[in-house]
């Protein structure tokens, strides 16, 4: 029996730097080199769903360069891994901490800021005041939207952590209750967790896809 409900997200009690931090990198480890060099159905699989997702990248930020949405594309494998790695038992979920989606969302917000108000200042003066604003509330929307600005990385940070950490407490409430349960409800609680098991593995997926499309429309706003 846990100690505390949240221990479950505890990444270590050490002084030092735990090795639960790699947690986002299994992934890549446990996937044989093969993979990437001989063709086969899931290789393939991959390839199409980068480039469908490099293609609506590309729709987003009006651009025909390749260069401009790797960099989106690494960052929703990271998350993907990271989210899908956390499914497995007695695997650290490193995406259910703030200290490491913050660490994705705010470098990006700061060099989009920069090269925003570096580059184009007038352009980012514009996206203070929407078109079409009344004089006298023209104030009240600079207020408005310089907040909305301000908590970007931090919405962003949260939306990726609450999602998460949401599904890994109602499956660890769940299963906290077996030991307790008739043989019936055994059954019906093993259904339930495979039923939240696999709305978590489908919220892995969108939680990645959602901040990398978001991260894209935050920078195609600085052009």
């Amino acid at each position: 029996m846990m100690s505390n409900l949240f221990s479950s997200f505890d990444p270590s009690t050490e002084p030092f730097l735990s090795l639960n931090w790699t947690s986002s990198l299994l992934g890549f480890l446990m996937i044989p080199f093969s993979f990437w060099v001989t063709p086969s159905r899931i290789n393939m699989l991959w390839i199409k769903l980068f480039f469908n997702l490099s293609k609506e990248l590309k729709i987003l930020l009006k651009l025909n360069n390749k260069n401009n949405t790797m960099m989106f594309i690494s960052l929703f494998i990271l998350i993907l891994t990271s989210n899908s790695t956390s499914l497995f038992p007695y695997i650290f979920s490193s995406t259910t901490h703030l200290s490491m989606t913050l660490t994705l969302s705010l470098p990006l917000w700061i060099s989009f800021m920069l090269f925003g108000w570096i580059n184009n200042t007038m352009h980012m003066f514009t996206h203070l005041v929407p078109q079409g604003t009344p004089n006298i509330l023209m104030p009240f929307m600079v207020c408005i939207e310089t907040i909305s600005n301000i908590i970007r990385p931090s919405t962003l940070a949260i939306r990726l952590t609450a999602n998460m950490i949401a599904g890994h407490l109602l499956l660890t409430l769940l299963g906290e209750t077996g030991n307790k349960l008739s043989m019936l409800m055994i059954w019906v609680l093993i259904i339930t967790q495979l039923m939240l098991f696999i709305l978590e593995s489908a919220v892995a997926f969108i939680q990645a896809y959602v901040f990398s499309v978001l991260s894209t429309l935050y920078s195609s706003e600085i052009n």
